[in-house]
């Protein structure tokens, strides 16, 4: 599996926003700019994030982008869901019908339980926790 650029700037987009200390809203072309995103792409994004209540905006000339959730009110699965739909490594787990052989193969078996995996540590981070390994300079440990 590999995450389509969409995501991984998105949550590079909305980690800016909840670094943001003062509480102001921070406008596209900062964000842009500090995270070497184009404007036009990063429009794109941020409309996705705001329609699905991760940001919100505020108009006008101090307008900008802010987190509309507290940052450990945000889930990586929910950000990589809206994003990226269902995390999935095969066709056949999304779908037994997909392949003849799904009932009884042991790989498929493998796949679903990578798929399990891979879900289990998005859900298990939030936002905050990003924010927290980024300020402590740890690393974190995502127990399965």
């Amino acid at each position: 599996m590999k995450l389509s650029t969409r995501t991984r700037y998105a949550v590079r987009a909305i980690i800016e926003l909840a670094q943001n200390d003062s509480n102001r809203p921070l406008q596209l072309k900062i964000i842009a700019q500090r995270q070497n995103i184009s404007v036009k792409y990063l429009e794109q994004l941020m409309a996705i994030l705001r329609s699905a209540g991760f940001v919100r905006s505020i108009r006008g000339s101090k307008g900008g982008y802010l987190l509309a959730k507290a940052p450990n009110q945000i889930k990586l699965n929910e950000v990589l869901h809206r994003l990226e739909g269902t995390v999935t490594t095969v066709e056949c787990v999304e779908n037994e019908d997909y392949c003849l052989r799904s009932a009884d193969c042991a790989a498929r078996y493998l796949w679903m339980q990578v798929e399990q995996a891979i879900e289990k540590v998005l859900e298990a981070v939030t936002l905050q926790d990003l924010i927290d390994k980024a300020n402590d300079e740890k690393k974190l440990d995502y127990q399965i």
